[in-house]
């Protein structure tokens, strides 16, 4: 089964977490600290990554809530 090059993205660096998401960094580790966001993953002693999925499901979750919310 082949599988496609964003299913091969597992790990993001903050960089790029931010730019899905639009928050700056002292926000997300806020986020983290309040159980509100993906933690993220320790690689290396130096080298910390998020699971793409997890942030992808994340940001779904914030558009299901924004549309369930329009409905009522």
């Amino acid at each position: 089964m082949a599988s496609s090059p964003r299913q091969l993205e597992l790990f993001i660096r903050l960089p790029e977490v931010r730019q899905k998401v639009g928050m700056s960094k002292s926000q997300i580790y806020k986020l983290i600290a309040q159980d509100q966001f993906p933690k993220p993953v320790k690689v290396s002693r130096r080298i910390s990554c998020w699971v793409a999925a997890e942030v992808d499901n994340w940001i779904q979750n914030k558009i299901e809530i924004r549309d369930i919310g329009l409905l009522h």
